[in-house]
């Protein structure tokens, strides 16, 4: 797991985890072109453009309702049910679960404002991240925080099938705002919220969502 700091936002509208992959690409590409391997250097260029466009990082328009809890991740919602018991709270809790595949922005961002309580990674497996069992062995980091009136949640970053690197910014303690980036995990995984029972969910399975934009439900 990558634990760089992150700014709010790069000078270019590239998250910045993605600027080291750019630029030795780039130097692959000039070299190529250089000894004129020219098929070889177009297909190098062609790379450039493809991870220029994965590692993309949009700004995004943040909903103003103090209680909507936003999405983490841009995907498909894939799962939506309630659970008795929960690895990361106390209480029964209901699950929402967003699947990103490769053609998705992978930045990650805060679904509501709190304080950090822990931060705590999982080392695993990288099954498919459609698979409900990927929440437990699969590669993960999870936030548990907790929001001013003392309401607890989770957000769990789980690596996919193709996914190796989950990259977190933020650290225990840390206080964090609805809509800040703070990670991302690079090419194709899913985001686990686990939200208070009483939480009033707004999505559903099938759904499409945006990190930072679409409302996934409201807090009581």
């Amino acid at each position: 797991m990558d634990n760089s700091k992150w700014p709010a936002r790069a000078v270019l509208p590239v998250a910045q985890p993605g600027l080291k992959f750019i630029f030795i690409t780039i130097l692959i590409t000039g070299m190529l072109f250089y000894f004129e391997w020219i098929l070889f250097a177009w297909c190098s260029f062609a790379v450039i453009l493809f991870i220029c466009w994965f590692f993309r990082d949009p700004d995004r328009s943040v909903p103003e309702d103090e209680k909507c809890l936003i999405s983490p991740a841009d995907g498909k919602v894939i799962i939506v049910e309630k659970q008795e018991k929960c690895e990361y709270l106390s209480d029964p809790c209901i699950k929402v679960s967003i699947f990103m595949n490769v053609f998705n922005v992978h930045v990650n961002r805060i679904p509501f404002d709190g304080k950090v309580q822990k931060v705590e990674y999982h080392p695993g497996k990288f099954m498919n991240a459609s698979f409900d069992k990927a929440s437990v062995h699969n590669e993960r980091n999870a936030l548990m925080i907790t929001t001013s009136d003392d309401t607890s949640f989770a957000v769990v970053q789980i690596a996919g099938l193709i996914a190796r690197r989950i990259v977190n910014c933020v650290k225990e303690g840390e206080m964090v705002k609805k809509g800040d980036r703070y990670g991302m995990i690079q090419f194709g995984s899913r985001l686990d919220l686990y939200l208070p029972r009483d939480f009033d969910v707004a999505v559903k399975v099938g759904e499409r969502t945006k990190a930072g934009s679409t409302i996934i439900g409201y807090m009581k």
